[in-house]
């Protein structure tokens, strides 16, 4: 019997019963949209069972019992960054070891690394280089979708639209229509951190503000772009503050409907100047997939990203609300070089495996989420 059936039985109706989450489980099954306090509820209860199998009921009425993936690949054209932000392990300064700048060339040499007729989309963030021209980063976008024509585009976070936006000397919107002219398909959604400023001012006091962030998505969304949208957690931030997050995630869906997944990140410690903080737990992980699942209510999916929470945990995340592990990736470096552990690639076959294993139908899409159809489908 699934969790979403589950709920029609009598014993788990006298569960619910005794469960200090009661008065949520019945608004939610009454299709009632949560507040800011049930949130703090839900992020305060250690019911993880009831909450894991709440969120897994919303995510079944809404998606049924799929799990999807990609054939994605990673780029990260540049680690080079002038933004001073506590929580990196991924940034450079010019000249300092460790750091890179791709050219073009490189970067196309990169994508073709590997590539096959399956490839989807290519996910594609960096550092905000303080000499690179505008024009880089226009050339960069033709020269793939050149070579590689039938590839999405997913490129450039909020926060490297903003400062590109500065490059060009042009209005944020303008800055978007010539990326889009020159190949962008759709937005990643890192650099959303945590929007309070309290929060920001602690780890990422250069960034731009959490409502810039929100500025920049909506302005994405009227351009007739998606975007993804994130939150990363387990740092310094409150219950309160993750509930504010995820609400104001939530308002903006409301107004363009332009987000297309809500990916949940566990702040990775290592090789950070917050490198004295714990690593989140497993049941953090699972507790921030569901009640990003509950409260998200207008958002179609919740992505329990396989690099950061490690395959077998986010295989279990498939039961606690998430219904997607996003993809392949191939040589993901963010995480890793703040101490991840886990593989920098999975297989079509691994992933399916894990999905299978976890009781879902798994079914590749492509970057808007449309099913890819068997005949499309190559080898990975």
């Amino acid at each position: 019997m699934t969790p979403a059936r589950a709920w029609k039985g009598e014993s788990m109706k006298m569960y619910i019963a005794r469960s200090e989450l009661a008065p949520i489980v019945e608004k939610v099954l009454a299709g009632e949209r949560l507040t800011f306090e049930d949130g703090v509820a839900l992020y305060r209860s250690n019911d993880l069972l009831t909450l894991g199998a709440l969120a897994n009921y919303v995510k079944e009425k809404k998606n049924g019992n799929v799990a999807y993936y990609i054939i994605n690949r990673h780029i990260n054209p540049t680690n080079i960054c002038f933004v001073d932000c506590q929580l990196c392990a991924f940034a450079r300064k010019v000249g300092e070891e460790g750091g890179w700048t791709m050219s073009i060339e490189e970067v196309v040499q990169t994508a073709a690394r590997g590539y096959t007729d399956s490839v989807r989309e290519f996910h594609i963030v960096g550092g905000l280089h303080p000499y690179l021209p505008f024009q880089y980063y226009v050339d960069l976008l033709r020269a793939l979708k050149y070579h590689f024509p039938n590839v999405h585009l997913k490129a450039f976070t909020c926060v490297e639209l903003d400062y590109l936006a500065k490059l060009a000397g042009r209005s944020l919107r303008e800055t978007i229509e010539i990326l889009k002219e020159a190949g962008l398909d759709s937005v990643p959604g890192g650099g959303a951190e945590i929007f309070a400023r309290r929060v920001r001012d602690l780890i990422c006091t250069h960034k731009i503000s959490g409502e810039r962030w929100l500025e920049v998505a909506r302005t994405v969304h009227e351009c007739g772009l998606k975007s993804t949208a994130t939150m990363l957690y387990g740092h310094v931030e409150t219950y309160e503050e993750r509930v504010d997050h995820l609400l104001r995630l939530r308002a903006l869906q409301d107004e363009t409907g332009g987000f297309t997944a809500f990916i949940p990140l566990a702040f990775h410690p290592e090789n950070t100047r917050l490198s004295h903080l714990p690593w989140t737990t497993g049941m953090d992980d699972l507790k921030n997939i569901a009640v990003a699942r509950l409260l998200l209510d207008n958002f179609d999916h919740i992505k329990a990203y396989w690099i950061m929470m490690g395959p077998k945990l986010a295989q279990v995340a498939l039961r606690f609300g998430a219904d997607d592990l996003d993809g392949t990736v191939v040589e993901e470096k963010i995480y890793h070089m703040a101490g991840g552990q886990t593989p920098q690639s999975l297989t079509r076959a691994e992933i399916e495996h894990l999905i299978r294993q976890a009781g879902c139908l798994p079914v590749e899409r492509d970057s808007l989420y449309n099913p890819v159809t068997p005949a499309a489908v190559g080898s990975a």
